[in-house]
């Protein structure tokens, strides 16, 4: 894990294309902007977890195996 220090209005660049600028810090919270292609999906670490649990819950229901799921989502995206 990196770990940078940062202060406010500074950012931090990832993959030439993904921008976190550090907005505020007050007290133990920091606001964080995110700046990202849209085709980037960006969620807190906790939303993200119920997605994942949600999903696998929901591959566990249907005969569809979870390796394809993708070539599935393919499919309803025409």
């Amino acid at each position: 894990m990196l770990i940078l220090s940062r202060k406010i209005n500074e950012k931090i660049c990832i993959g030439g294309n993904i921008t976190l600028t550090i907005i505020d810090v007050k007290g133990d919270q920091v606001k964080v902007g995110v700046e990202a292609p849209k085709e980037v999906k960006v969620f807190r670490q906790e939303v993200y977890d119920a997605i994942q649990k949600e999903n696998k819950a929901a591959a566990s229901l249907s005969n569809v195996a979870p390796e394809n799921l993708s070539a599935l989502n393919k499919l309803i995206k025409k």
